[in-house]
């Protein structure tokens, strides 16, 4: 089995070579940091058809590249598939839906095998889906709510529902009931709406009075949400806390709310987690005290396995989910973790390698 890859990042018109891609203005094609080099154990049966042979091809279309999470998850991705010794193609809209369904178009006409969409709105995608699907192309979808226009596609995604119980728990023991709250979130991207349907659960369970809700989903989701919340911060100063599920959104808080004095005690949560984010929870006065969180890596090897498993016509479910597990300051300070390595050895839950497994496939794990 051949174990090298080959990787395009793809933009709307144009392909550009792995050595060319990182002078691109979003583009993530260049390789995450060497802590997220993950250990492959090898595989101990012989691979089915179609991974008996080379030539494999595969596309992970992405509606954005950029932030943590992402940049982690595309590292999982390239790392599972060089494992397998397939092609991968990646194609980046940038945050841009339309470009992302022509990426798709792009991707079923490039010839691939199966195809990897990541995020994105229903809408833009379902038809491209489907073309893909009655083109005999094996299509794996991570956090598009897509199951009722393409139900023979395999849905993937993160226990998003978990994710927020988790935190809104740890956010309601903080602060207790009637409390003063923000919210930082943005409608239509499917993990969000998932998450946001706890959240409004919790309002109305613990008599939290939502004083504003802002923030912007974009390709650069920290940096233009963080004068929402300044103007949101400084118009409603009574927020005991505020709840952001996404780490850009996350980190836009953090941002806006430094430049309101008189927030220094506002309790931040949050979701995702990466060595970025560890730092900033960590920081001295840091108001980030909890996250909800999975290892994007790990997640993004998982989906790549999962994507071969249907391929082989091995997979058993075609819908996947992946547990997350609460991140808390106090858990990172006490335990002196610094960084994904530290928190993967803290928190082996992290590791799903068991997940969509094989015998006949070199798992990669974190």
């Amino acid at each position: 089995m051949r174990k090298n890859t080959t990787v395009a990042a793809l933009g709307a018109a144009t392909i550009f070579t792995l050595a060319l891609a990182g002078c691109t203005q979003g583009d993530t094609a260049a390789p995450a940091a060497s802590s997220d080099s993950g250990k492959v154990a090898e595989a101990t049966a012989d691979a089915p058809a179609p991974f008996d042979q080379d030539g494999v091809k595969i596309a992970i279309v992405q509606q954005s590249g950029q932030g943590d999470y992402f940049q982690q998850y595309l590292n999982g991705t390239r790392q599972q598939a060089e494992a397998l010794g397939v092609e991968l193609s990646v194609f980046d809209a940038q945050g841009d839906n339309a470009t992302q369904a022509s990426q798709l178009e792009q991707a079923i006409s490039s010839g691939v095998d199966g195809i990897i969409v990541r995020h994105g709105l229903p809408d833009t995608l379902c038809e491209g889906v489907n073309q893909a699907l009655d083109a005999g192309i094996t299509v794996a979808i991570y956090d598009v709510e897509i199951q009722e226009c393409a139900p023979e596609a395999v849905q993937t995604q993160q226990s998003d529902a978990l994710m927020a119980s988790l935190v809104l728990d740890q956010m309601a023991e903080d602060i207790g009931t009637g409390a003063e709250v923000g919210y930082v979130n943005y409608d239509g991207i499917a993990p969000l709406d998932r998450r946001d349907a706890v959240w409004q659960e919790y309002l109305a369970e613990q008599d939290w009075t939502q004083k504003f809700k802002t923030g912007n989903f974009t390709n650069s989701s920290a940096t233009d949400t963080a004068p929402m919340v300044t103007a949101a911060a400084q118009a409603n100063t009574g927020v005991k806390a505020i709840y952001a599920p996404y780490d850009e959104f996350t980190k836009g808080t953090l941002t806006g709310l430094d430049q309101v004095p008189g927030t220094e005690d506002v309790l931040v949560y949050g979701a995702d987690i990466s060595t970025a984010d560890i730092e900033l929870m960590t920081a001295e006065g840091s108001r980030w005290v909890a996250t909800g969180a999975t290892d994007p890596n790990a997640i993004g090897a998982a989906v790549m396995r999962t994507l071969a498993l249907k391929m082989a016509g091995e997979l058993e479910e075609d819908s996947v989910d992946f547990p997350p597990i609460l991140v808390t300051q106090d858990m990172l300070r006490e335990n002196d973790i610094k960084n994904m390595d530290d928190l993967r050895a803290a928190e082996p839950k992290l590791n799903i390698s068991e997940v969509s497994s094989a015998d006949w496939i070199p798992v990669v794990s974190f």
